[in-house]
């Protein structure tokens, strides 16, 4: 199997956006981000999975009931109207990132696409799907808020809560932004 990686300069592209973002919502670059108040100040409505009972109760028990990890979000258009539907049995870390994805999708001018082929097995692009994750973790987590947590030395548990993460995003952001590496090299030179 072959694995993609971003294209050059993409990580630099997708943390200028996050601040970018952060300026239109007056937010500090390390305060935590609502995606959902992104989602609002976008003009993208987000639905839940659950609103969607009454109309289709097999697809909604199976998703939030049976099969969870099979469904997490999906940006549904019409012409250029664009929906989010997001499956609300998750973590509210875990909603917070499919959402911050989708909107990420948004944010990239990603074109829309069918999502499943002509046999009905689940059709994407890889490339794109790695740059919606890697700018929904810096839209969550900015690199100056992954150095602020590694300052304040908050264990993963505390940075989710404070950003509205699930663990698995606090942990992989303070990962690939080597913040407690960079903390701790600027505190050995007198700077942190």
């Amino acid at each position: 199997m072959m694995t993609m990686t971003l294209r050059r300069g993409f990580k630099s592209e997708a943390n200028s956006i996050a601040r970018e973002i952060r300026g239109e919502l007056h937010l500090k670059p390390a305060d935590p981000l609502d995606p959902w108040a992104l989602a609002e100040h976008l003009a993208i409505p987000i639905l839940p999975l659950s609103n969607l009972r009454e109309d289709s109760p097999a697809m909604v028990r199976h998703f939030s009931r049976r099969d969870q990890a099979a469904f997490s979000a999906v940006t549904v258009f019409e012409g250029s109207s664009r929906l989010i539907v997001h499956n609300d049995s998750h973590s509210r870390g875990r909603q917070a990132s499919n959402v911050a994805h989708e909107l990420s999708h948004g944010l990239l001018l990603h074109p829309p696409a069918v999502a499943m082929d002509g046999r009905g097995c689940r059709d994407w692009d890889q490339g794109l799907e790695l740059e919606a994750n890697w700018l929904a973790g810096a839209l969550l987590i900015s690199d100056e808020a992954a150095l602020l947590i590694a300052r304040r030395r908050l264990t993963i548990a505390q940075a989710a809560e404070v950003y509205g993460v699930s663990e698995a995003m606090a942990r992989f952001r303070l990962n690939v932004t080597a913040a407690v590496v960079r903390v701790r090299r600027l505190q050995r030179y007198g700077y942190g």
